[in-house]
């Protein structure tokens, strides 16, 4: 058993301070991939800082229609929130596709974003990973990868980021709010998650000691319809093999005003497909045109041995997703 200090902040300050942005300081919510990684020698922190009393647990309705969710909303909350299952259907279905009912009791809003891969080699500590220590290679890319990354990947790291809500949210052109050392600041979503490019072990571009304090969801578009799909290998929860988040805007005359497309399980992030987009805008969606848009985004594609099935499965879902979207 390794030792470790434990302090539990009343506040952000507190909690910054106890932090200190060391190395070995971790943040503690719910806990559902922290606590696992700490049993299975992963994360070996000397120091976690409990934010669970921190007044972030609320979900607030701004003058713009915009919904704040604290960054310590739970997942299950956030999921029956009258307001998301109407405006943000996409962002409830993303969440109950993600996790059992114990676990979304127990999973935050900010936690969600911050889970790390669950590439079987970065978990292994008996396997090279430049994500888990950085300059040991990654056994994953001559190793079993069928699971991983053909979009945005390097030599140094192949691994997908597992979050469900993270693509609903790209989608959606949410915001992460935070607070660290050099103050406030507002990060777009689809830049909160880095590719790993030669820094892997690098999730996101939060600085040392800053803490997510909440996620903003703009208010939809008038008529705007959303809808999260997930691919996996089982029926019961699994992470996804490939996940598809999108929004669409019809003009009256039945063509896309806008369209929002965000892919999961292809890479390092919540991948937007900003190429497919704006092909898109303005056009009727018909079958033959939202197939020809997704192979254009798809050809930024690098799927290694095992994975090319991953392609076509992203594109197929992506244009279920959209088409389903569609009126008459």
């Amino acid at each position: 058993m390794r030792t470790f200090t434990y302090v539990r902040a009343a506040d952000a300050a507190e909690a910054a301070r106890a932090h200190g942005g060391r190395d070995g300081s971790r943040y503690l919510a719910g806990g559902t991939n922290l606590v696992d990684l700490m049993k299975q020698g992963v994360e070996t922190p000397d120091t976690l800082v409990d934010l669970t009393r921190l007044p972030l647990d609320t979900v607030a309705e701004e003058a713009d229609g915009a919904l704040r969710i604290g960054a310590l909303v739970r997942n299950s909350d956030l999921a029956a929130h009258p307001a998301v299952r109407v405006r943000h259907p996409a962002v409830s279905e993303a969440l109950l596709a993600g996790a059992s009912g114990q676990l979304r009791n127990a999973a935050t809003t900010g936690g969600n974003l911050l889970q790390r891969t669950r590439c079987v080699y970065f978990q292994d500590l008996s396997m090279p990973c430049n994500k888990r220590e950085p300059g040991t290679g990654c056994a994953a890319r001559e190793g079993v990868h069928r699971d991983h990354a053909v979009l945005g990947h390097s030599p140094a790291c192949i691994a997908t980021h597992p979050s469900d809500l993270a693509v609903a949210l790209a989608a959606a052109d949410a915001e992460v709010e935070t607070t660290g050392p050099a103050g406030e600041r507002v990060i777009p979503v689809t830049e909160f998650h880095r590719l790993p490019g030669e820094l892997p072990e690098r999730d996101t571009v939060l600085e040392p000691g800053e803490i997510v304090t909440a996620v903003r969801l703009p208010a939809p578009l008038e008529g705007t319809r959303s809808s999260y799909r997930k691919v996996r290998d089982r029926a019961s929860y699994a992470f996804a093999l490939v996940s598809v988040a999108a929004q669409l805007t019809q003009r009256g005359d039945g063509a896309a005003e806008r369209v929002r497309i965000a892919f999961g399980g292809l890479a390092h992030r919540p991948w937007r497909a900003r190429r497919a987009e704006t092909e898109l805008t303005g056009q009727a969606l018909t079958e033959e045109r939202v197939t020809a848009a997704l192979d254009a985004e798809l050809t930024a594609a690098e799927p290694l041995r095992d994975n090319v099935f991953k392609i076509g499965l992203a594109r197929d879902l992506a244009r279920t997703v959209l088409l389903g979207l569609t009126r008459p």
